[in-house]
């Protein structure tokens, strides 16, 4: 498959993602938790490009082959805390939102706010959004895993 475009660069929109993420790091969630929310986003929609660099980010942030390999089946595994599974569970619920599936419910809600206070929730909730919009643009222009970030 062969990419759609050749380069997205609008310095414009470049400028207002540095805002968006800059906005994502000041709220005070751990970076290897944002690397599992993107990641598990970009599984759920699909999108090498975004679950290659992911995984890149995650390895630099320090994070291990043995937990990067099971994010996709975080629930059946022991290696996530009770505040990345309330994390996760929390981006499942926010990127699945098509075909009547039930969305954000008071209970996934509720779990993440039992481990973060609203400033690292806002930054959850930019970081899963950011990632979903990353996601549709890279699939829409058929961006390939590897050649970008």
């Amino acid at each position: 498959m062969e990419a759609r475009m050749k380069s997205r660069a609008n310095p414009d929109v470049t400028t207002a993602i540095q805002h968006l993420y800059k906005a994502i790091h000041a709220g005070g969630v751990d970076p290897r938790v944002l690397d599992l929310v993107h990641l598990r986003a970009s599984q759920i929609n699909g999108c090498s490009p975004c679950v290659f660099a992911g995984v890149a980010a995650a390895r630099r942030h320090g994070e291990t082959d043995e937990r990067l390999h099971n994010v996709a089946a975080w629930r059946e595994t022991p290696f996530f805390t009770e505040s990345e599974r309330a994390a996760l569970a929390l981006t499942e619920a926010a990127t699945r939102i098509q075909d009547g599936a039930p969305g954000v419910t008071d209970e996934i809600w509720d779990a993440a706010a039992a481990h973060f206070d609203e400033a690292q929730l806002s930054a959850l909730n930019l970081e899963i959004a950011l990632t979903n919009f990353f996601n549709r643009i890279n699939r829409t222009i058929r961006e390939q895993a590897g050649t970008t970030w």
